[in-house]
Parts: structure tokens; sequence; C-alpha cells
């Protein structure tokens, strides 16, 4: 059964979307069975792995609210292994049209059940809020990545963000965990991205990956051209950290092994 990972923080500009792709790119290339669930009304997701919104005929959306299948609705990337959920900018109105459902909290844990056996991960792309559409995503997923971008305002709203997965925890998914937060957007260079990165590590300590995610012109450029920066350009910074990323992400959940002088330096 795979295991359900939401990435989340409901504020922008943080690297979701470029960790939701990248780590799920990573972890095909390593030959594990990836599902991307785009659970974002922007769609970046769906774009970024190069995927016309005008031709997707079945979405995330039809799945939660007109209930069809997801296996119906599933998309096979350029990438062995990774799969695709899709995402349309109907989903903007999917929490309206859920509010009479019931057990609404649960519609996307009943949409994944049905397909979680086909893959090692699931991978979750939330939008940068705190809506109905990502309390679905915290009580479907087994535990929550947090992508934490090395800025000034790094830590501003992480505490609101807590708070809704203690109220997830206690209400609706008893099980649900913290995976990791993840440092985005480092720049070895500026005083300000270590103090962001001394700061995180000292508040949360062992739940802080290793791996940093460093600034990376490729990064950028990869969804304009549809791909994965593994795709785009496997040599790259970015590439590295994300492999990196996989193979810790790998090794905190009991599933390889890696030497250290195996690992790909940050």
């Amino acid at each position: 059964m795979g295991k359900i990972i939401a990435l989340a923080n409901q504020k922008g500009g943080v690297g979701k979307t470029t960790t939701a792709i990248n780590l799920a790119a990573s972890l095909a290339v390593l030959e594990y069975k990836i599902l991307l669930v785009d659970a974002d009304p922007q769609a970046n997701a769906t774009s970024g792995l190069g995927f016309d919104l005008r031709e997707i005929d079945a979405s995330i959306y039809e799945c939660i609210v007109d209930d069809i299948e997801p296996k119906t609705a599933i998309l096979k990337s350029n990438i062995e292994g990774l799969d695709l959920l899709p995402s349309h900018i109907d989903l903007v109105g999917a929490e309206i049209e859920m509010l009479n459902k019931p057990e609404r909290e649960n519609v996307l844990k009943n949409v994944l059940a049905q397909v979680q056996a086909d893959y090692d991960f699931v991978l979750i792309d939330c939008s940068p809020s705190l809506g109905l559409i990502t309390v679905n995503a915290l009580t479907a997923a087994d535990s929550v990545a947090i992508p934490v971008q090395c800025e000034y305002f790094a830590l501003e709203g992480l505490g609101k963000l807590l708070n809704t997965i203690k109220i997830i925890q206690s209400r609706l998914n008893t099980d649900l965990e913290i995976e990791g937060f993840l440092l985005t957007m480092y720049d070895s260079r500026l005083r300000l991205s270590n103090q962001v990165v001394e700061e995180v590590q000292r508040h949360f300590q062992d739940m802080v990956f290793e791996t940093l995610i460093a600034r990376n012109i490729k990064l950028s450029e990869a969804p304009s051209y549809g791909k994965a920066v593994v795709e785009y350009d496997a040599t790259s910074r970015g590439a590295q950290n994300y492999l990196n990323l996989a193979r810790e992400l790998l090794q905190k959940n009991n599933m390889t092994k890696i030497d250290n002088k195996d690992k790909v330096l940050k």
C-alpha cells in the first residue's frame, strides 16, 4: 500500500509545486511507482509535466464532485513509473459543491483508496490555502511534507499550518505525521539563507530534511518545457538536490539503504 504524502504550505511561492513535480520524478527515476496528485486549481503540476490543460477530459475535480473512478482520469507522464492525477481550474468551485457531501473531509481519501495499492508513493500537491481541498489532502495523507523557503518571512504562517495539522490529527486523521520540513531556495552566499536554515533546524531539529534545495536556474526553466528538472538537465544542481531528497525520503521510510559515500552532495 503506497504511502500518501501531502506537500502543504498555505504560503505561496515556497517551492511546493516544484518539489511535488521533482520529488515525484526523482522517485520514479529511482524505479519506484509514483502517483502525483495535483490538488491545486492552478494546475501547475499538471502543466509542469507537459500536459495541455485544454486537452484533459477528466481530472481530480470529476473524481471529487462526480465520483468518477480515478483510474479513468490518471495520465501517464513521459517518465516511466510516474503517473499524474491532473487538476483543472474547475477545482476552484469544488469546495462549494462538496459542502453537502456526506463526510466531505474524506472525499479525497476515498478517491485515493481506489488506487493507493498500485503505487509506492502518492504525492499530493496542495493549493496555497487551508481550505476544504487541503483539509481533504491532509485527511487522506499518512504524512505531510512542508516546504519552507530560505527567506525573511520563512516562518510566517507556519504556526497557522501547524495548528491546522493538529486539528486534523485530533479530529480527522489521528495517524497523520509530519514527514519533514524542506528548506528551499537556499543560497549559501547569503547570510539570511544560512540564518533561516539555522532557525528552522533549531526549532524543528530532526524533523528537518538534511537536503537543502538550492536556487537553480534549471529548476525555474524546466516547467516551461513541460519537464521535471531530472529530464531537462539531469546534471544540474537542482536535479541532484531532488535526487538526494528522494534518497533521503526512501532512507527515512526504510525503503532502501544508501551509504553516505553514495549520497549526492547538497
